[in-house]
């Protein structure tokens, strides 16, 4: 009461003043332009609890039928995923142990799919490209037995958003509320997921109800946008209406130009003696073939008295190109991926401007790589598995206990991005390196390998190399870029020397 009186109070003294309160801002107004703008200001998960059904049937649909959609998802998983985000274990005290981890955790990558699909790289990528389509995706951590033979008594089961249902807002038999599929406790923290045990959407399957799975359980995957979101949004959302509507576009354009391409006759009849027409009027030619539809190079007989008037528009030319052009690059601005992914028109690119589209898209992606992949689900899927291992017997860490934080302390390395000059780029990586600005060990894992298994292989090929003799032009321990030799290189003699060194030793 207090308060309704208050903002009443200090509504009127703004009058008073001769304040205009709806003019403020022209983008608050409610004029005749604006009148039909929505305003409302309803909550992130009331919104998105009646239409997420229909964005993620439309959003599929869309990936499905229309090429540039599709090019543009596929984008993002090969440049997000890749190959797959791998895991390397900072345990800097005993390098046995990591080496002992690390060589468990490639056996299990192989394991990982509950459905024996994919490894476990493989639902990366499925679980990336999920959370586009969909907006979100589910995954569940199931617990097996010894005797299953597996080498961690673990698999990941990756389950559609359909099975949460965004309309279930009711009271768990706890008292706990539902909120779009979700439980969560007296203090907001999400302590169950009330699943569906079929997909809703698959056909001669009996409804078999839903369980309760604890949220321990379960890793949920999607973007968050706003704070208090709770479901994800397909990504395609901001773009379903121009992509359907750009689609039926093509699509006339395309029937327009069959329909101007196919040469047709129509042939006027005259009339006999009896006022009759004199062809047939069957309306098919002499091997029975029908005429009445438009054909290429048919022969078309008009009743007498009948005439043909085609729609005549006028050509677009070079108009209608480069609106398409504009409207697919509205697109992937609104996917977030660059018009040259999308639709793999270079024609209008250079070094310098394909160069920072791709920068921007990498920053992109670094951030989703790690909110989405690396936070939500990566850290979460090692947790599980390293303490399922210890516990399970398949690796044995007395320590666990007291330094699991240590054990659990993983860099992430996404798949290396390909350069797009590898010459301009390795000579600016050398110069940071050699300014002192970026160690060798950081430009090593931006190319998703480990400086440890690095220094190891070119120890054994040198090692390898000295033994029999060998000198390579590609070995700065003993040439320098001239290819002459190093100092205190003089253990080499010149007859070992590449056969194509121009500068010889003095």
């Amino acid at each position: 009461m207090f308060k309704t009186l208050l903002q009443k109070t200090g509504a009127a003294l703004l009058r008073a003043g001769g304040i205009k309160l709806n003019a403020s801002f022209e983008g608050a107004s409610h004029g005749r332009r604006l009148g039909q703008w929505g305003t409302t200001s309803a909550g992130p998960n009331t919104l998105l609890s009646g239409s997420l059904g229909t964005l993620r049937t439309r959003s599929r649909e869309v990936i499905r039928n229309n090429p540039h959609a599709a090019s543009a998802i596929e984008s993002y998983v090969a440049n997000m995923v890749g190959t797959g985000i791998i895991p390397r274990w900072q345990i800097q005290d005993d390098p046995e142990i990591k080496k002992q981890i690390q060589t468990l955790w490639n056996r299990w990558v192989l394991e990982a799919d509950a459905d024996g699909q994919l490894d476990f790289y493989g639902l990366q990528a499925l679980i990336a490209r999920s959370t586009m389509e969909s907006g979100e995706v589910l995954i569940r951590f199931r617990q097996r037995r010894m005797a299953d033979g597996l080498c961690v008594p673990l698999q990941l089961q990756v389950i559609e958003a359909d099975h949460l249902d965004a309309f279930d807002d009711t009271l768990a038999r706890n008292s706990n509320p539902i909120r779009m599929g979700i439980e969560f406790n007296k203090i907001g923290q999400r302590t169950a997921y009330h699943l569906s045990r079929e997909h809703p959407g698959e056909m001669n399957i009996a409804n078999t109800g839903k369980i309760r799975i604890p949220a321990s359980e379960i890793i949920h995957v999607y973007r968050v946008l706003r704070p208090g979101q709770i479901r994800g949004i397909p990504w395609l959302s901001a773009v379903l209406v121009r992509l359907f509507e750009l689609d039926q576009y093509e699509d006339a354009e395309l029937v327009r130009k069959k329909f101007a391409a196919m040469i047709t006759a129509f042939v006027s009849q005259p009339l006999d003696e009896d006022g009759d027409g004199m062809g047939s009027d069957e309306g098919q030619d002499e091997e029975g073939n029908d005429l009445r539809g438009i054909q290429p190079g048919a022969l078309h007989y008009l009743e007498p008295g009948e005439e043909v008037n085609l729609s005549q528009p006028p050509e677009t030319g070079n108009a209608t190109l480069l609106w398409v052009q504009q409207q697919l690059r509205d697109v992937a601005a609104g996917i977030g991926v660059t018009y040259e992914q999308m639709t793999g028109d270079l024609s209008s690119v250079n070094y310098t401007s394909i160069r920072a589209g791709l920068l921007e898209f990498r920053r992109r992606l670094e951030m989703l790589q790690r909110q989405l992949l690396k936070f939500q689900l990566c850290r979460q899927v090692a947790t599980r598995w390293l303490d399922t291992a210890v516990l399970s017997g398949a690796i044995k860490i007395p320590d666990y206990a007291e330094k699991r934080h240590e054990y659990l302390n993983i860099d992430w390395r996404p798949p290396r991005l390909q350069h797009v000059e590898p010459l301009k780029d390795i000579q600016a990586d050398i110069l940071e390196n050699r300014a002192g600005y970026i160690p060798r060990a950081t430009k090593v894992a931006e190319r998703g390998l480990d400086i440890e298994d690095v220094d190891k292989q070119f120890k054994e090929d040198h090692d390898r190399a000295e033994e029999l003799n060998l000198v390579f032009d590609t070995d700065p321990s003993q040439l320098n870029r001239s290819g002459a030799l190093q100092q205190g290189s003089a253990s080499v003699s010149n007859d070992s020397l590449p056969a194509n060194t121009d500068n010889q030793a003095q």
